[in-house]
């Protein structure tokens, strides 16, 4: 079951001088319980004179994400920061979820995918 159809990865800007990761995240949560009040990663390589606003969207029904900022200085041009974010999964049926990863500095956009695995048992990777 997918909540929605694959997400593209965005490709970088030509004028950006940051960039998000396209290395697709994932979570595992039960379908009984969720995962409410957790945390995602923005990995950012590069640089910006402004903040680079970043959030989950296309979740699952009464799922949200209040995102993040990375503020200017907070990046380092010759390596990553990682910003993080709140997330918050309802309880959902048994299914693969694929939501966007979302990161904005008003002008760029850029996007990657984030996979929610939605399973009875996360540790038997079944």
């Amino acid at each position: 079951m997918t909540l929605s159809g694959a997400v593209q990865a965005s490709a970088a800007d030509a004028t950006a001088t940051w960039t998000l990761s396209q290395a697709e995240q994932r979570i595992c949560v039960t379908p009984e319980r969720g995962w409410p009040n957790t945390y995602y990663i923005a990995s950012v390589t590069g640089s910006s004179e402004s903040p680079i606003d970043h959030e989950i969207r296309e979740l699952p029904s009464g799922s949200f994400s209040n995102g993040g900022t990375i503020h200017p200085g907070e990046l380092n041009p010759s390596g990553k920061f990682l910003g993080f974010g709140h997330i918050s999964i309802a309880p959902a049926p048994v299914g693969e979820y694929i939501a966007q990863m979302w990161a904005s500095d008003g002008t760029t956009t850029q996007t990657a995918p984030f996979r929610i695995s939605v399973k009875e048992d996360c540790l038997s990777g079944t």
